[in-house]
C-alpha cells in the first residue's frame, strides 16, 4: 500500500518553514544581545529594530501555513499528468516558494527536474524592481457566467 502524498507532516512543516526559523534565532539572537551587551544605545537601537523586523517576518511565514497547504494541492493538480514548469514560475521568485516547488516535485516522481525550474528565477535586480512598482491587476469577466 502506497502512502498518500501530502504536505501535512512535521517534516515538511519544518523544511517549509525553514527560512521561518532561521529569521526566529536571528531575532531572538538579536534581542539576546541588545539584554546583555553594555554597549551604546544606538547601536542596541539598531540591533533591536533589526531583530523585531526578523521576528515580524518570521511570524508572517509561519502563519501562511495554510496558504502552503492550499498552493500545495494547486500544484499537484496542476501538475499530475504531466509536470508543466509554466506553473510554477510565480514560486521560484521567493526562497519558500522554491522549497515548495522541491516538495512537489518529488511527489510527482521527477525531483531531477528541478534544474529546468531553475531557469524561470528572475535575477535579484529584476525582483527588486518590481517589487517597488505597482503590479497591473487584469479582470476577466466572463460574459456568459449566469448566477443560479
Amino acid at each position: 500500500m502506497t502512502k498518500a502524498k501530502t504536505i501535512e507532516t512535521v517534516n515538511r512543516f519544518l523544511f517549509l518553514n525553514a527560512y521561518a526559523f532561521l529569521l526566529l534565532a536571528l531575532g531572538a539572537g538579536g534581542i539576546g544581545f541588545v539584554c546583555w551587551c553594555p554597549w551604546c544605545w544606538a547601536v542596541r537601537a539598531v540591533v533591536l529594530a533589526a531583530s523585531l523586523v526578523c521576528l515580524r517576518g518570521a511570524l508572517t511565514i509561519l502563519k501562511s501555513w495554510s496558504e502552503k497547504k492550499r498552493k500545495y494541492a494547486v500544484l499537484m493538480q496542476r501538475n499530475s499528468p504531466t509536470l508543466r514548469p509554466d506553473t510554477f514560475g510565480d514560486f521560484m521568485q521567493a526562497p519558500c516558494g522554491r522549497l515548495l516547488a522541491r516538495i512537489v516535485q518529488h511527489d510527482l516522481g521527477c525531483p531531477e527536474r528541478y534544474a529546468e525550474l531553475r531557469r524561470l528565477r528572475k535575477p535579484l535586480g529584476a525582483r527588486l524592481r518590481e517589487c517597488g512598482r505597482p503590479q497591473r491587476t487584469v479582470i476577466y469577466v466572463n460574459p456568459d457566467f449566469k448566477r443560479k
